[in-house]
């Protein structure tokens, strides 16, 4: 009997450290934005608050891609908007170390996603996320050009306005 109360206790205790482990990779911070936004103090994001600043899906084909996935996230100018970004270009790095400046008139010119999803799947870093800078690249014949593929980071972990 003392064997079958401790087996259940330890069931219980594993199981109910479940969602907080859960609501703890939820909370983690995933993106730090920096430079010149409101208030000029580097701001954190999680996941669900990138979420909560609004949503859109762009279905296109890249060259790191099979087929026409479709991805969804915060598009980068209501992103923008919502920092109070306030500069010419935005520097983007990586978790990779990978780094990449993109003009921020590539954000009111075309509508490009920090996506978070993949098909309807967060995206880990194995495939290429938890944020990827996608551009809708099947609609506007000009972004399919290894310039515009370079601007397209993968596993983003800051950006700073310049």
């Amino acid at each position: 009997m003392k064997n079958l109360v401790l087996q259940l206790s330890i069931v219980l205790l594993t199981t109910a450290s479940i969602p907080s482990v859960a609501l703890a990779q939820s909370d983690a911070v995933i993106l730090t934005i920096d430079g010149k936004i409101d208030g000029g103090v580097p701001l954190d994001f999680t996941a669900s608050q990138l979420e909560a600043i609004g949503s859109a899906q762009i279905a296109t084909a890249t060259p790191w891609h099979d087929g026409t996935p479709v991805f969804e996230g915060v598009p980068m100018a209501m992103l923008l908007a919502h920092v109070g970004a306030d500069g010419e270009e935005a520097d983007v790095l990586a978790l990779n170390n990978y780094r990449t400046t993109i003009p921020l008139e590539d954000f009111s010119a075309y509508p490009v996603l920090l996506a978070l999803k993949q098909d309807g799947e967060y995206m880990s870093v194995r495939n290429k996320g938890p944020l990827f800078i996608i551009y809708p690249f099947d609609d506007f014949d000009e972004l399919q050009t290894d310039l515009y593929h370079a601007r397209s980071a993968w596993q983003v972990r800051s950006i700073t306005i310049k």
